[in-house]
C-alpha cells in the first residue's frame, strides 16, 4: 500500500466516521472507485489496517470531546458513591453506558453468529440512500428536548439503532442521529449525544480487533500515515459538525448520500465500473 492511499483512507474514515453518510461504505466504495487493490486478497492484513484507522479515530474524537468525557465519568462515578436522584450529568453518563449494551449484543450476533455483513456494492448504494432519507424525515420533527430527559428505554433504542451499522451504507452516526432527532431531541445535543455514545463502540470493536493488528515489515509508513490522518480528520469532523448543526440542518447529508448511492448504481448497471 503507498503511503498516498493510506492518507486518503484515513481521512475518509476519520471524516466520514462522524458525519452521517458511513464511515465503513465510504471505505468500501473508495478502493471500489479508483480500482484500488491494496490488500491483495490478504483478509487479515486489511483487518490491520481497518482496526489502525478506527483507533486513530478513536483518539482524534477523544481529543476533542475530552472534557465531556471527564464530566460524565466524574458524575457518573460520584453517583455511584453519593447514590441519591439520577439526574443531570450522571445520568447522562449512564444513559450513555446503556446505549451500549444492545450495539455490543447485535455485533456479538452479526460477527459471531451471522457472519461479517460484506462489502456488497449494490447493498451499499441502497443503504445511503434509503438511511439518508429517514435521516432527513426525522430531522423535521422539532428538537425541544435535551439528553437528560431521555429515559433508559430510548436509551437501548439509541443503542439498538446504531447497531444497525454493522451494514456498510446505514452510518453509525447517521441512524443514531436519525433515531435521536425522531425522538425530538435538540440537533445539536443529539449530535453532542451520539458522538459521545459512539466512544465505547469503536473502542471496544477496537480491542475485540486488537489481535489483528500484526504489521508486516515494509508497511509501518502507510499504518502510521493512515492513522494519524484518521486521528486528525475524526477530530475535525467532531467539531465541525457541532458547530454547523446549530445552524443547518441534515437536508444536505441527505443529497449528498442519495447522490453517491444513484451514482455507485449507475455504475453497477451501465457495467462502467
Amino acid at each position: 500500500m503507498s503511503v498516498l492511499h493510506a492518507i486518503v483512507l484515513g481521512l475518509v474514515q476519520g471524516l466520514t466516521e462522524f458525519l452521517p453518510v458511513s464511515s465503513s461504505g465510504h471505505l468500501t466504495l473508495v478502493p471500489w472507485l479508483f480500482g484500488w487493490d491494496d490488500f491483495s486478497g490478504n483478509e487479515a492484513l486489511e483487518r490491520a489496517f481497518d482496526v489502525a484507522l478506527h483507533l486513530g479515530t478513536l483518539v482524534g474524537a477523544v481529543a476533542y470531546l475530552r472534557h465531556d468525557i471527564m464530566r460524565y465519568l466524574g458524575a457518573g462515578a460520584q453517583w455511584l458513591v453519593k447514590r441519591g436522584p439520577l439526574a443531570g450529568d450522571a445520568r447522562v453518563a449512564w444513559l450513555l453506558m446503556a446505549t451500549a449494551v444492545p450495539t455490543a449484543v447485535i455485533g456479538v450476533v452479526v460477527l459471531v453468529v451471522g457472519g461479517d455483513p460484506g462489502d456488497r456494492i449494490w447493498l451499499v448504494a441502497i443503504c445511503l440512500a434509503v438511511f439518508g432519507v429517514l435521516l432527513r424525515i426525522a430531522d423535521a420533527r422539532p428538537g425541544e428536548r435535551q439528553s437528560t430527559d431521555l429515559r433508559f428505554a430510548e436509551a437501548f433504542l439509541l443503542g439498538a439503532a446504531q447497531g444497525l451499522a454493522f451494514q456498510p451504507g446505514v452510518s453509525r452516526a447517521g441512524v443514531a442521529l436519525t433515531t435521536a432527532r425522531w425522538l425530538r431531541i435538540d440537533r445539536t445535543e443529539a449530535a453532542r449525544f451520539v458522538f459521545l455514545m459512539s466512544l465505547p463502540v469503536i473502542a471496544g470493536a477496537g480491542l475485540a480487533k486488537l489481535g489483528d493488528l500484526a504489521v508486516p515489515a515494509g508497511w509501518w509508513p502507510a499504518f502510521a500515515f493512515g492513522t494519524v490522518a484518521a486521528a486528525l480528520s475524526g477530530w475535525m469532523a467532531v467539531g465541525w459538525m457541532l458547530r454547523i448543526l446549530s445552524r443547518v440542518g441534515f437536508g444536505g447529508f441527505m443529497a449528498y448520500r442519495l447522490m453517491v448511492g444513484a451514482t455507485v448504481l449507475f455504475l453497477l448497471a451501465t457495467s462502467w465500473r
